[in-house]
């Protein structure tokens, strides 16, 4: 059987009358809603045909129904194709200091989950493979150097290192030069033994500096890929009777508590083949199993110097998909007009 257009104009106003109201929809509503002149029998007959072919389901023996995940699924994609779905990058954006990035995505979480009424997460942008850009040692005192460690996407960490012996300026100097000659624009897979070897024999009696450098490097670059991720709205999920069971909602505020499923969430959108654009899972599409009776829309988003990371929003299966995609895009559109009043200024 063949999903005409006719059978597309009732299914989407089914779907948009249900994510309203959340009330199984009968052919008498849809034939006041729609514009396509039919009558409730013509409508109900076309409703039965949409039952028969998986797009919507009864879930009681009233006349009403509901979309299935399949109908939302065309939904969603309807809406991709007719739309410009492709989340604005933040280009060329490079932020310096880590609390001013954090300020910015904890504000960004926030804006998502009022505009949209949903549960929302934003991931820290990271890098896979980060490379060493510079390395700077001065002296805090007699017994203490400062290592100010800069890696791809102009993210800085500094780590205080203790000495055993006092450096002289002169010999801090050479060893910020021997640092720099040797590790810049390597990654901590390429910083292998034999290098590390002559490091240590190039400087000599500080060669312990060396190797707690170079830990110090591991320690940032490593820290740097783990993700981290800021959340906002899970009790949002209440509003809406569908998740307000007890159990389902406790399930979905723990799994925003606790992160660990989130974080997966994050990398399975960033590894995605296309890694761009949006990403929507319906009911059980969703990688995380307690949000199996939720919709899922993910983003991926970049911050200049291919650092990038996710937008989540969590809601119901009635999701109102135009909003979500609509915000979205207004977002990033905002930060990346942001980033270039920062540049101008």
């Amino acid at each position: 059987m063949e999903l005409d257009e006719r059978k597309q104009k009732i299914l989407y106003a089914i779907i948009r009358t249900y994510m309203e109201t959340g009330e199984p929809v009968g052919s008498r509503t849809i034939s006041k809603y729609s514009d396509l002149n039919l009558s409730s029998a013509t409508i109900r007959n076309e409703m039965s045909d949409l039952e028969e072919m998986g797009y919507i389901i009864q879930p009681h023996t009233s006349a009403g129904r509901i979309p299935s995940d399949k109908g939302y699924r065309l939904y969603v994609d309807h809406i991709l194709e007719s739309k410009d779905q492709e989340v604005q990058e933040f280009k060329d954006l490079m932020l310096e200091r880590t609390d001013k990035l954090e300020q910015m995505l904890q504000q960004v979480v926030k804006v998502l989950a009022a505009n949209t009424n949903y549960a929302t997460l934003v991931s820290a942008p990271a890098l896979k493979g980060n490379k060493l850009k510079f390395i700077q040692l001065s002296k805090v005192n007699s017994t203490q150097i400062l290592a100010v460690i800069m890696i791809d996407g102009n993210l800085v960490r500094n780590k205080i290192i203790d000495v055993t012996e006092e450096l002289d300026q002169e010999t801090v100097l050479k060893l910020n030069i021997l640092l720099n000659s040797v590790l810049n624009g390597l990654s901590i897979e390429e910083i292998n033994l034999a290098m590390i070897q002559s490091l240590k024999q190039q400087a000599g009696i500080h060669s312990e500096l060396i190797a707690s450098v170079i830990d110090a490097v591991a320690e940032v670059i490593h820290s740097e890929d783990e993700v981290k991720i800021y959340t906002s709205g899970a009790t949002n999920i209440f509003r809406y009777p569908e998740l307000s069971d007890k159990g389902k909602a406790s399930e979905i505020i723990s799994t925003f508590e606790e992160k660990q499923e989130l974080t997966d969430l994050v990398n399975q959108t960033l590894e995605n083949s296309d890694n761009k654009g949006i990403q929507v899972y319906i009911g059980q599409e969703s990688p995380i199993q307690a949000m199996k009776d939720c919709s899922v829309v993910t983003a991926t988003y970049e911050l200049g110097e291919g650092l990038q990371g996710t937008i989540g929003i969590i809601g119901p299966k009635r999701m109102d998909y135009e909003n979500v995609l609509k915000t979205l895009k207004t977002l990033t559109e905002q930060l990346d007009e942001i980033y270039n009043n920062k540049k101008k200024g």
